[in-house]
């Protein structure tokens, strides 16, 4: 018998040169300043329900990309424990009105410091000297009402 040999065909890859391109090349610009983001329709209706109720130094700190937890915080005081109150328990019952569904608040029952989950905005609402101790608006790097 005869024994038949195969041949393996190797192919020779050949490298084609570099194209060059005939386009030059676009410069490097440095990205554009941020501008603040336009405020969403959540954070109007919270800045309005709080104006509504008499709060007191009403600030919006964005943070967007710089907390996990929500975009934005909306810090206000009101002028004792028992406006404190009123002001967060409204302001739960206006989104839940809003279609918003039920919000949880917590502190309410001390009034000190009342804060109010509204998704992707959380709500401070403290009595003026509790607000001044815990800073927020410190922490955040934002200007509060007192200092601007």
């Amino acid at each position: 018998m005869a024994k038949k040999t195969a041949k393996k065909a190797v192919k020779k890859t050949v490298k084609a040169s570099p194209r060059k391109s005939t386009k030059p090349k676009a410069k490097k610009v440095a990205p554009k300043p941020r501008k603040a983001p336009p405020q969403s329709e959540l954070l109007k209706r919270i800045v309005a329900s709080l104006e509504d109720d008499k709060a007191e130094a009403i600030v919006a700190v964005d943070l967007e990309g710089r907390s996990s937890l929500c975009d934005a915080a909306v810090i206000a005081s009101g002028r004792s424990s028992r406006h404190v109150m009123a002001i967060a328990e409204h302001l739960a019952r206006r989104l839940k009105e809003e279609g918003y569904g039920t919000r949880p608040v917590t502190g309410a029952a001390q009034g000190d410091w009342v804060l109010v989950d509204a998704g992707d905005v959380i709500v401070h609402v403290f009595r003026p000297e509790v607000r001044e101790y815990y800073d927020l608006e410190g922490m955040w790097n934002v200007p509060s009402p007192s200092r601007a």
